[in-house]
């Protein structure tokens, strides 16, 4: 799956977040390791949710833009 990311340069490095999951964000001293982060921590929130939701009954929905 691809998400979008929104890369946040600052002094201190870079930060990067999933304007797609909400909270769901990381960080790395340069735009290389920020990116790799944040491909762990959107494993973990897509874990979290399954694990959040495994007793619900879930569906798909298809919404044009």
């Amino acid at each position: 799956m691809k998400y979008k990311v929104a890369l946040h340069h600052t002094e201190e490095g870079v930060s990067v977040s999933v304007p797609s999951l909400p909270g769901c964000w990381s960080e790395g001293d340069t735009e290389e390791e920020a990116l790799a982060n944040i491909e762990d921590a959107i494993r973990e929130y897509l874990a979290a949710l399954e694990d959040r939701f495994h007793d619900a009954e879930v569906r798909e929905v298809e919404v044009q833009v």
